[in-house]
């Protein structure tokens, strides 16, 4: 079992979501407790090499895996992902 922390940039962007997408968002928290037994999650490339992608519908969290401690870093719509 993992721990699962957000980051303070995380734990904002996830207060700011609509109710529906915040409870979905929570959900694969949870999932993440599981690492690595996590379906779904995909390595990300380039700069963010060493981090992952989570998706639930048109939303996206990005982690990191520090042992046995998964950093929650950003959280948001796939169209504002990258900023």
């Amino acid at each position: 079992m993992a721990t699962v922390t957000l980051t303070s940039r995380a734990a904002g962007e996830l207060d700011e979501l609509p109710l529906v997408i915040h409870s979905r968002i929570l959900l694969l928290l949870e999932r993440l407790t599981k690492w690595p037994a996590v379906s779904g999650a995909k390595s990300l490339t380039g700069p963010l090499a060493g981090r992952y992608r989570l998706r639930t519908g048109d939303y996206r969290l990005q982690f990191r895996v520090n042992g046995q401690t998964v950093v929650v870093e950003k959280i948001g719509h796939r169209d504002r992902f990258s900023e």
